[in-house]
Formats: C-alpha cells, structure tokens, sequence
C-alpha cells in the first residue's frame, strides 16, 4: 500500500486540488522528468495531490513531491480496445509495488480485456490487495452507484463523455456530481472538463471530497488551442 491510509489520504485532500500531470508519449511534454517537474509546480502551487500516469513517471514524481498519488497505467489490449485505464490485474500489481497511495481503473460498463466483468475483476483485485485505496473512473451515475456498490473506496466522473452512451452530455457533468454525492455514499471525485476555477468552486459545494484538475493546468498545447479557437 501507498504510505498513507484510507483516512490520512481523505483529509490530505478534503476540499483541495489535485492536478493530473500525464503526457502520452505523442504528445510533446511526453517526459518523466518533464511530468516531475510539473508535479512540483503543482505542489508549489498548493495542490493536495496528484494524478499520474505510468511507473516510470509515478517514480520521478516522488523524487521532486511528497504529495499522494492516484496512480494508472493506460494500456491498451488490442481485443479491447476501450479499456485502458489500469485494464488488468498487471497494471494494478505493477501500481502496488510502486506504492501509490490510490489505484484508478476503468469502471464503465465496457467490455474489458479478456472478456473479464468489471466485478469479477474487482472482487479479485480487492480481495489480494485489501489495503489499498481504489478509485472508480466513470462515465455515468449508474456506474458511480455500481462501483460503490462493488467497493471501490473514492467514485469519479472521469469518463463523463468518453464513452459512446455519454458522448455529447454536459460538461462538467455537475448533475452527475450531484447525484453520486447524495446516493453512492462513498467520496466522490469531480474530474474530467473541469476547465476554470468556477467549475473547481462549483464542484466542491457540490459536497465533492476533492477534485482532479488536468489538462486546464498541466497541456499547454490543449491551452494554447483554447485561446486561438477563441480568435477565430
């Protein structure tokens, strides 16, 4: 397990910002070091923690910050295509020994590597590792409520639009927010297309325990095009 437990880690981010720092490798930040350096700028910003993708750059990341980690491996299995958010168990073991403190996975209804159900795979998961903090990546209430139901510890709404049944919601999905913080009875994590502090601010009166701030802070390309598409 991570170095802090399931209680220290809610009130390190009770009602703070964590910042994603992730790069895939077209992207032109793709760098451990460069991702390190941007979690320290985080840090140094005051976020509570942050959300990283890939061993070697969780591994880099620790080196500049002492701030947990939500942790994935984005991996993706040709015969699913879909899920890639920490898709099997060998992405979940290699986050263990590196020792986030929070596991992300996949948690929407879509067919997972292997043919393998998302409750047969987290029954096995949970089982091995019954320290260990995980967090639930999904696209609509339905799924929020089903993971809680599972047992994932923290509930979030990263994939609100990513999937072929939410394309097109709306964004942030406050509604969806809402309703997992009045019904799943677990914490619940506000991430994806949360773009200016407003959405941040909003989201926390929703009764979020905190929120997963990404692309808005940490790809300057993505920024960059925001404000030319504004001129245009």
């Amino acid at each position: 397990m991570g170095v802090m437990n399931k209680e220290a880690f809610y009130e390190q981010v009770r009602g703070r910002l964590i910042v994603s720092c992730q790069a895939l490798p077209e992207e032109p930040l793709h760098s451990s070091y460069i991702m390190s350096r941007m979690a320290y700028a985080a840090y140094l910003g005051g976020a509570a923690g942050i959300r990283a993708n890939t061993v070697e750059d969780i591994t880099e990341i620790r080196k500049t910050t002492p701030l947990p980690v939500i942790g994935i491996i984005k991996r993706v299995y040709d015969e699913r295509p879909d899920v890639y958010i920490t898709p099997t168990a060998a992405e979940v073991e290699a986050l263990v020994k590196c020792g986030v403190e929070v596991i992300a996975m996949d948690a929407t209804r879509r067919p997972r590597p292997a043919g393998e159900s998302l409750d047969s795979f987290f029954q096995k998961v949970r089982v091995e590792y019954p320290d260990q903090l995980f967090m639930a990546d999904c696209s609509n209430v339905e799924e929020g409520l089903h993971a809680a139901e599972l047992g994932f510890d923290l509930i979030g709404t990263t994939m609100a639009s990513y999937t072929p049944y939410t394309a097109g919601c709306s964004l942030p999905p406050f509604e969806m927010i809402e309703r997992l913080v009045k019904e799943s009875g677990k914490p619940v994590v506000a991430e994806g297309n949360i773009i200016t502090p407003d959405d941040l601010r909003h989201a926390m009166d929703l009764g979020i325990l905190t929120a997963v701030v990404g692309s808005a802070i940490t790809r300057p390309l993505e920024i960059t095009k925001r404000f030319v598409a504004a001129l245009k």
